[in-house]
């Protein structure tokens, strides 16, 4: 008898042992051939780990770890609303609010007691960027857009997917420095050529500015963007280890295969502002293509001496637009150093840079584009009542690929196939999949920037001002942002020049 029942525990017991394995082989495949989770598709086993104590976390945090909005240089919640958004989830939450009130440098809307409207509301209007001063000007309708991020700094999978994405929702892709790859042109998508200090992909054979090159670039981008510098590292040029530089990449840029791509930290050719104005003016004519200038800011006698030298030479000379990183910007490679303390945040360059514009009357010939770690709709919206037309983000953009802030961009050893070149992580990060949230992201980043607005009392976005944001000094004390950076007149001397004009 107890020989009977010993086999047929054993039965039992086997029996459950082969469900449990074929369960978990079954699971196993699932998770490596569904195409909408990359962690799950490039680490089954561990990924299912992850997404367990991802969606536990939030019922053990409050007990085990200091909270969701600690967290650098992204926070938990900043990361789970892009998450959300490029899902198309939607933003919406219960119980209440992290986001801590009483902080310093917090952001408070001015939302108005008679909000307008559904049917008085209006879509956010597009802007020409480069109209009377160039062959081809550029219609943008999207205020958030992808900043520059190199194909070598992301993979070729990342690339397509922003390229789909930008295609999808109407915005621009930036190339970042490494030159035009044949991904940037897979959705046939707006794309805005950068052309950094060593000039990769638009550059001859001894490493100078080619003509020719440009002119045939042309056919493809909306404009061009002369790259001074960037937030995470102002003063050093583009870094690329030599393990991500691989022959199809090294091609692209023209230089050896597997070696470290170096920068320059500026460009040889541009050592003055006359000498930039120079170059702004020559590629314009040149490609009959808007041109425009990144920067980082540190000081205001770059953006003065900028606006002086415009109105002693003329408004054909001035960028198009001007694209203001805060120091607070990331990279795939950057000494930390210069990540940490070099750059002004872009809550303090971006007013500042605007109150020159306007001192001098050239806001209405040069677009803002504002960058630095602003990639919610919040942000955006703040942006543009400190007076830019537009917003750049990377990161916000990589987290809608899927990124979860492994911090190894640099080390082609991304779990989830946006900074690596290794095939077999690649294979996690499925085009089809992502391009559709890359387009989300943006879509609803545009709508809740029109949402901010409507609560504010306005019909669109772009009647955005100063007065409708509030900035927490102190707990328990706010300050209109117009009031923090009154709006400065139009100084004597420069109201006569354009009359003249």
């Amino acid at each position: 008898m107890s020989n009977v029942l010993n086999l047929l525990v054993y039965s039992i017991g086997t029996i459950l042992g082969l469900i449990v394995v074929g369960a978990i082989v079954a699971l196993f495949i699932r998770d490596i051939t569904q195409k909408q989770h990359t962690i799950l598709r490039n680490y089954p086993i561990i990924g299912r780990l992850r997404y367990f104590f991802e969606i536990q976390g939030k019922y053990f945090r409050q007990y085990l770890f200091s909270g969701d909005r600690t967290e650098l240089p992204f926070n938990r919640a900043t990361r789970a609303w892009v998450y959300k958004n490029a899902k198309n989830k939607g933003g919406i939450i219960g119980f209440g609010s992290t986001y801590d009130l009483r902080e310093p440098g917090a952001i408070i809307f001015v939302n108005a007691t008679f909000p307008i409207l559904e049917e008085d509301q209006l879509p956010t209007p597009s802007l020409l960027i480069g109209e009377d001063y160039c062959q081809f000007p550029f219609e943008a309708h999207s205020i958030i857009n992808i900043s520059g991020m190199s194909y070598g700094a992301i993979s070729a999978p990342a690339v397509r997917a922003l390229s789909l994405g930008a295609a999808k929702a109407g915005c621009w892709l930036n190339t970042g420095e490494g030159g035009l790859a044949p991904y940037h042109k897979e959705g046939d998508c707006d794309i805005i050529m950068q052309i950094g200090t060593a000039k990769y992909g638009i550059r001859d054979e001894h490493g100078n500015f080619s003509p020719a090159r440009a002119k045939e670039i042309a056919q493809f981008v909306k404009a061009f963007e002369i790259k001074l510098s960037q937030g995470a590292k102002p003063g050093k040029g583009g870094v690329l280890l030599g393990p991500k530089v691989h022959s199809e990449i090294a091609a692209i840029r023209g230089i050896p295969a597997f070696q470290d791509s170096i920068s320059p930290n500026r460009h040889r050719d541009i050592g003055s502002i006359d000498e930039l104005l120079d170059k702004v003016a020559y590629i314009r004519d040149l490609t009959g293509r808007p041109v425009g200038v990144k920067t980082a800011i540190g000081g205001w006698r770059f953006i003065n001496e900028l606006c002086d030298t415009i109105h002693r030479r003329g408004l054909e000379y001035a960028p198009d637009f001007l694209t203001i990183d805060g120091g607070e910007g990331g990279s795939g490679a950057a000494p930390q150093t210069l990540v940490d303390h070099a750059g002004l945040p872009i809550a303090e360059a971006l007013p500042r840079v605007v109150d020159a514009l306007i001192e001098s009357d050239l806001k209405k010939r040069i677009r803002v584009i504002a960058a630095g770690k602003l990639v919610t709709s919040a942000h955006g919206a703040w942006a543009l009542c400190a007076g830019a037309d537009f917003v750049n983000t990377a990161r916000g953009f990589m987290f809608s690929l899927g990124c979860i802030q492994a911090m190894r961009c640099h080390l082609n050893t991304c779990p989830t196939g946006v900074t690596t070149h290794n095939p077999r992580l690649q294979h996690g990060l499925v085009v089809e999949e992502k391009y559709l949230r890359v387009a989300n992201y943006a879509m609803n980043v545009n709508k809740e920037i029109g949402m901010i607005a409507h609560s504010c009392g306005l019909r669109h976005a772009r009647e955005f001002r100063r007065e409708h944001v509030r900035i927490v000094e102190t707990a328990g004390k706010s300050i209109a942002l117009n009031m923090l950076y009154p709006y400065p007149e139009v100084r004597k001397e420069f109201n006569e020049a354009m009359r003249k004009d």
